[in-house]
């Protein structure tokens, strides 16, 4: 067999940026990066690997140079790769991917079980921590671009001894985050923010392994557990002096373990009966976790409309925040709870779920509406709302400047210290 090495790097918007290494007659294994890494982060994996299989790896989109197309859920990049692979005529593959490429690798387990031979979960969570945590990352990078995340992102991904030995390898991480496109990124914390799979992980049906470093902070041993418990027959191995990034840190054990895996777990899967069609990339099936959103249709005479709390409480949580709406709900009794639940089914299931104005726009609506009636609080949580969908601080101000004149200086001076101090705290870089 020979070996070959092959570059693709302006995809289609709908496909990936992907290097191929290994013969290409060899089974394909697939290999997804981590938020902010680029494919490089597998370079030590390669020389093993690729002697036995047809090794592709994959740049999320703004990533490593890849073009810029942001993606709008973990199923979406799922669903590039697979279009990526189809233009490849690759039906069945082996696939192990790192944090986000772990999420990837999840969904495409539960939606095309018949082309995934075999996975491998590095660094990994069925939900990445709180939705907040990573929609206050997109409000950092909106603010102050990738700086502040290309600066920490070393302390997350590597133990300190590694960094403190290791200062080339710390500099490549810091770049690889400094050049990803920051509207990309915020799409990917967004993808993250909404993915939440732990009610799918029984469904899971091919051959995993759960590979952790025993020092991972951001999805540790505590995420892999969850994974092993909640996939059928799913292994653990727990990488000693390893952080995030354990393949980087790693390599040799990270190395050694996906080879006995994929091994091993080729030779189980080879003799499968013959995989069903592929169904179109354009018409992907709903992932296990997803949640439809809401979409208003013509309703005949006589059918009972649906509730609209669900998909209310789905808005209210991904524009507010988990912690805002769980105080709300937590004081909540007898004489204030049917209020609570008046809020989640009409202000934020009927209107803020209707098409014609965008999330940015309701909040910029909202935000003078408050200045105008004077409720200093609601516009406090409704400023970080605003951050959070999307608004900058400069246009948060314009529209403060706006309402001056038509609700009044004294009530815009008012809301002007209400908006500065939150987007204070809101923009301020993680130290």
């Amino acid at each position: 067999m020979e070996r070959v090495s092959e570059t693709q790097t302006q995809p289609h918007p709908k496909t990936l940026q992907y290097r191929i290494d290994g013969p290409d007659d060899a089974p394909v294994l697939v290999l997804g990066p981590s938020l902010g890494t680029t494919w490089h982060m597998w370079d030590r994996q390669i020389p093993e690997l690729s002697q036995q299989w047809r090794v592709l790896r994959f740049d999320l989109p703004g990533h490593g140079g890849a073009p810029a197309h942001p993606a709008a859920s973990v199923a979406d990049l799922a669903d590039r790769l697979v279009a990526t692979l189809d233009e490849l005529g690759v039906q069945r593959f082996g696939y192990t991917g790192c944090s986000i490429g772990g999420a990837i690798g999840i969904d495409l387990a539960l939606r095309l079980p018949h082309r995934v031979a075999s996975l491998a979960l590095v660094s990994t969570s069925p939900r990445f921590g709180s939705a907040d945590e990573f929609r206050q990352r997109g409000v950092i990078v909106r603010t102050n671009g990738l700086d502040p995340m290309a600066r920490t992102a070393p302390d997350s991904w590597f133990t300190p001894a590694f960094a403190a030995a290791q200062a080339a390898i710390v500099e490549w991480a810091v770049q690889m985050v400094r050049t990803t496109d920051p509207g990309c990124y915020i799409a990917a914390c967004e993808a993250l923010a909404a993915f939440d799979v732990r009610a799918g992980l029984g469904l899971v049906g091919v051959p995993t392994l759960v590979l952790v470093g025993s020092d991972d902070q951001l999805t540790g041993p505590a995420e892999a557990r969850t994974l092993v418990a909640g996939i059928p027959d799913a292994r653990l191995a727990l990488v000693p002096g390893a952080s995030h990034l354990a393949p980087v840190e790693q390599p040799a054990a990270v190395t050694d373990l996906l080879m006995r895996h994929f091994s091993l777990a080729w030779q189980d899967t080879l003799a499968a009966i013959p995989a069903p069609p592929v169904p179109p990339v354009s018409a992907p099936v709903t992932p296990v976790a997803e949640i439809a959103p809401a979409v208003e249709q013509p309703r005949a005479v006589g059918v009972a409309r649906p509730d609209p709390y669900e998909i209310g409480m789905k808005v209210r949580r991904e524009v507010l925040g988990d912690a805002h709406v769980d105080r709300a709900l937590a004081t909540a009794d007898d004489f204030t709870g049917d209020f609570q639940e008046l809020i989640t089914r009409y202000a934020w299931g009927e209107v803020w779920t209707r098409e014609g104005l965008d999330r940015r726009t309701r909040s910029a609506v909202t935000l003078t509406a408050l200045v105008a009636g004077g409720h200093l609080d609601e516009l406090a949580f409704h400023t970080r709302a605003a951050l959070r969908n999307g608004l900058t601080p400069v246009e948060i101000r314009e529209v403060l400047i706006q309402a001056a004149v038509y609700c009044g200086v004294p009530a815009a001076n008012s809301a002007f210290r209400v908006a500065q101090a939150v987007i204070r705290e809101e923009t301020t870089p993680y130290e």
